[in-house]
C-alpha cells in the first residue's frame, strides 16, 4: 500500500474515532439500575479496567484519570509518568480554580471531546503533555463523571485520539461487565432474599405447629430461641420475661424495669409494638437492636431481644420476628394458663386435704400441731411457727414449731415480724432477710434463715393469730407459695374456730351459767372415772345455810349474788384437779380425788371459815364429808354421795355452820 494511501485511510479513522469521542462515552440504558449510586459504581468499573487492562494498554509517559462531577479524582492508572503523579491522586482537583485551563475544565463547562497541548495548558508540569478529555454520559444525557488521557511520549494527535477511542471503548466495556455483575449479584441477593422469605414461612408455620402444641412453658421459652437460632444463627437473642420463671435456658433472662425510658426492651415493652434501632442512620437494611413483645390475649409476658453486629435487618425479617413474637407470646400465655391451671387443682387438692386433717380433731393443740408439720412439708421450708393471741395478756403465745428454743414463747403484739404481720392484718415476703433487716426478728436470729413468708390468721376480719415460714437459702418462696399460705391461713383459721366453739359448746353443758362451776352429771362421770384408777377419794357436799330465807328478806338477785361469792370461794380453796360442781339449788358438791379424810376436812373447814368472813350479807354454810380408799370395799358413786348428804343432813339438824362426817 502506498504511504498517500495509508496516510488517507488513517486521517479517515481518526476522523471516525474523534466524531465517536466528540459525542462523549454514553452509557447503555441499563445504567439507570445503578446510577444511585454512580461514583461508587464507577470507580468499581475503572478498578475493573484497571485490573483487566490497566498499564498493559497504556504506553509509557501515559495516564488515564477519571473525575466526578467536581472535577475531584476518583481513579487513575499511569505508566511510568511520575510527573502526573501528584495530579493522580485520589481526590485531587481539576477544576478550573485549582488547575486554571485544563481539557477536563473545559469539557465540565461544554461536555464534549477537548484536546489541549502543554502549552495551552497552565500548569507548568505539563508544558510537554498532551492532554484529552471527555464526559461519561448517562443514559438521560447528564453527564456524571470525566475521563481523561494525558500522555509525555512522542505522539501525533490522530494516533492520540485513536489511544483515547481504544481506552474509552475498554473502559466501557468494563462499565458494562460491572452492570452485569451488579445486576447479577443483585438478581442473586434477591432470589438468596425470597428462599430466605419462604424459609421463614415454612419455620413460622412450624414453630406455630410445634408452639401451640406444647403446655410446659419452659418448651415454648426453647422453642422460640431454637427457632430464631435456625434463621438467624449469627444473631444474639435473648429471652426477658416480666415475671418469675425458673427456666435453665441461659437466654431466658429477667427484664429490667429499672432500666431508663429509653431503653429499647423497657419501650417495646411498655408500647407493645416491634422497636428497631439501626446501627447506621440511613435507610434500608442495617445492622442493630430490635425487641419485639411477647403479647397474649391478657397483656404483654416479656420481650424478645435480638442484637445483630453483623448480619443486615430487612423489612421482611422485622415482620417475621413480630409474627414469631405474637406466636410465641400466643402459646406463652396458653402454657402459663394451663400450668396455673394445674397448680390451682393441686392447690385446691391440697387444701381439702389439710382441710380434711385440720377437721378430724376438735382439739386446739393437735390442730396447731397437725398444721405446723403440714406447712413444713408443703413448703419445703426449714421452720415454721404459728402464734395464737392470748385473749387476757394481749399478747402472742408460740403454740406450734419446730423450733423448741421458742415454743410457748410470749411475744408482744408490736415484736417481729409477728408484730409487724398482726398490726397491718397483711402477709408479709421477706427476700433476703440480710438485705431487709429493719425488723429485728428472733426467729430470723435463731434460725440464721434468709427467706420468710408470713401470714395473718383472720377469723370474722379479727387477727386471731399469725403463722411464720422461714428457710436458710434467701429468695427462696415464690410469690405462689406466699399467696398459698394466705389460703391455708384462712383454714387454719376456719379450724381454730371450730374448735373454739366445739370447747364452748363443751364447756356449757358440763359447766353452770350462774356460778361457772360444773354440773352436777359432769361430777358424777368424773368421780366414777376417777374411781376406777385412784386409790383414794373424797367427797364434800356445801349447802347454804337459810338460803330460802335470803331469797325471801332480799330477793333472788342477792341470792343469787350469795350463790356467786359461794362458789367462788369454794373454787379458789381447791386445787384445778379437783371437781367442783352445783349439786343443786343452793347445794354444791366437791370431788377431791386422791384426798384423805383428814385433808378433805381441812378444806371443807376453811370454806366454811372463808364463807363466814367474805361472804356480803353474810351467809353460813353446812358440809358433809365422805370418802372412799382401796382398802374397803368397792362403793359406789351414788354411795359415795349418799353418805356425803346424810352427814350434810346431820350437820343441818345439829344447828349448821359446821362439818359432819358421813
Amino acid at each position: 500500500m502506498s504511504e498517500s494511501l495509508r496516510s488517507m485511510k488513517q486521517h479517515s479513522c481518526a476522523e471516525h474515532f474523534e466524531e465517536f469521542l466528540r459525542q462523549g462515552l454514553v452509557l447503555s440504558s441499563n445504567f439507570s439500575y445503578w446510577e444511585s449510586n454512580c461514583y461508587e459504581a464507577l470507580q468499581d468499573a475503572f478498578e475493573y479496567w484497571i485490573h483487566q487492562f490497566g498499564q498493559a494498554m497504556l504506553p509509557p509517559q501515559t495516564a488515564l484519570l477519571c473525575v466526578n462531577t467536581d472535577l475531584s479524582v476518583v481513579n487513575s492508572c499511569s505508566h511510568d509518568f511520575p510527573v502526573m503523579d501528584a495530579f493522580l491522586q485520589v481526590g485531587a482537583s481539576w477544576s478550573y480554580a485549582e488547575r486554571n485551563d485544563n481539557p477536563l475544565a473545559r469539557c465540565a463547562r461544554n461536555p464534549k471531546l477537548h484536546m489541549m497541548t502543554g502549552d495551552e495548558m497552565s500548569a507548568k508540569e505539563l508544558k510537554t503533555v498532551l492532554a484529552a478529555s471527555i464526559p461519561v454520559i448517562d443514559p438521560q444525557g447528564k453527564p456524571i463523571s470525566y475521563l481523561g488521557l494525558f500522555s509525555q511520549s512522542p505522539t501525533q494527535p490522530d494516533e492520540f485520539v485513536q489511544m483515547l477511542y481504544v481506552l474509552a471503548i475498554s473502559f466501557q466495556s468494563c462499565v458494562h461487565s460491572v452492570e452485569d455483575r451488579r445486576k447479577y449479584n443483585h438478581l442473586s441477593m434477591q432470589n438468596q432474599q425470597r428462599e430466605l422469605d419462604f424459609k421463614k414461612h415454612d419455620i413460622l408455620f412450624e414453630a406455630s405447629k410445634k408452639l401451640h402444641a406444647k403446655i410446659d412453658v419452659d418448651s415454648v421459652l426453647t422453642e422460640v430461641i431454637e427457632c430464631m437460632h435456625s434463621v438467624y444463627p449469627k444473631i444474639q437473642v435473648d429471652l426477658l420475661l416480666s415475671q418469675d420463671n425458673d427456666s435453665t435456658n441461659l437466654s431466658v433472662k429477667p427484664l429490667n424495669f429499672q432500666n431508663t425510658e429509653n431503653d429499647i426492651c423497657t419501650r417495646a415493652f411498655m408500647e407493645g409494638h416491634v422497636i428497631f434501632e439501626p446501627t447506621s442512620g440511613s435507610n434500608g437494611p442495617s445492622t442493630g437492636k430490635i425487641a419485639a413483645p411477647l403479647s397474649g390475649k391478657q397483656g404483654v409476658y416479656g420481650v424478645l431481644y435480638m442484637k445483630s453486629e453483623h448480619d443486615l435487618i430487612h423489612a421482611s425479617d422485622l415482620q417475621f420476628i413480630s409474627l414469631l413474637a405474637d406466636t410465641a407470646g400466643s402459646a406463652f400465655e396458653n402454657a402459663k394458663l394451663y400450668e396455673q391451671s394445674n397448680l390451682m387443682i393441686n392447690e385446691l387438692r391440697l387444701i381439702n386435704e389439710i382441710t380434711k386433717q385440720l377437721n378430724q380433731s376438735l382439739r386446739l393443740n393437735e390442730i396447731f400441731n397437725s398444721a405446723s408439720s403440714e406447712i413444713l412439708s408443703i413448703f419445703g421450708a426449714d421452720y415454721s411457727c404459728i402464734l395464737q393471741k392470748d385473749k387476757e395478756s394481749e399478747k402472742l403465745i408460740v403454740q406450734a414449731t419446730n423450733l423448741p428454743a421458742m415454743f410457748h414463747e410470749t411475744i408482744t403484739l408490736n415484736q417481729g415480724f409477728s408484730g409487724l404481720v398482726y398490726n397491718s392484718k397483711e402477709p408479709i415476703i421477706i427476700s433476703d432477710y440480710l438485705i431487709n433487716d429493719k425488723v429485728k426478728s428472733r426467729l430470723m436470729q435463731l434460725t440464721n434463715a434468709r427467706s420468710l413468708i408470713g401470714s395473718p390468721i383472720l377469723v370474722n376480719g379479727r387477727v386471731e393469730g399469725v403463722i411464720l415460714v422461714v428457710h436458710s437459702k434467701p429468695n427462696f418462696f415464690s410469690y405462689d407459695n406466699y399467696k398459698l399460705l394466705q389460703v391455708l391461713s384462712g383454714h387454719i383459721g376456719l379450724a381454730m374456730t371450730n374448735a373454739s366453739l366445739h370447747a364452748e359448746v363443751k364447756r356449757m353443758v358440763i359447766t353452770d351459767n350462774l356460778t361457772g362451776l360444773y354440773v352436777r352429771h359432769y361430777l358424777d362421770e368424773q368421780a366414777n372415772l376417777l374411781q376406777k384408777k385412784d386409790f383414794c377419794g373424797s367427797l364434800i357436799v356445801v349447802d347454804i345455810d337459810n338460803f330460802k330465807r335470803i331469797n325471801d328478806t332480799h330477793g333472788h338477785q342477792i341470792g343469787d349474788k350469795i350463790l356467786i361469792q359461794v362458789s367462788q370461794i369454794i373454787k379458789t380453796s381447791i386445787r384445778d384437779s379437783d371437781i367442783a360442781a352445783r349439786w343443786g339449788g343452793e347445794e354444791l358438791a366437791v370431788y377431791l380425788p386422791q384426798v384423805a379424810k383428814d385433808q378433805t376436812i381441812r378444806i371443807a373447814e376453811r370454806i366454811r371459815l372463808r364463807v363466814l368472813e367474805e361472804t356480803n350479807p353474810q351467809v353460813t354454810v353446812s358440809c358433809g364429808v365422805s370418802d372412799w380408799n382401796w382398802e374397803e370395799d368397792k362403793i359406789s358413786v351414788e354411795s359415795l354421795f349418799y353418805r356425803a348428804d346424810m352427814a350434810l343432813y346431820q350437820a343441818k339438824n345439829n344447828g349448821r355452820n359446821q362439818i359432819q362426817i358421813g
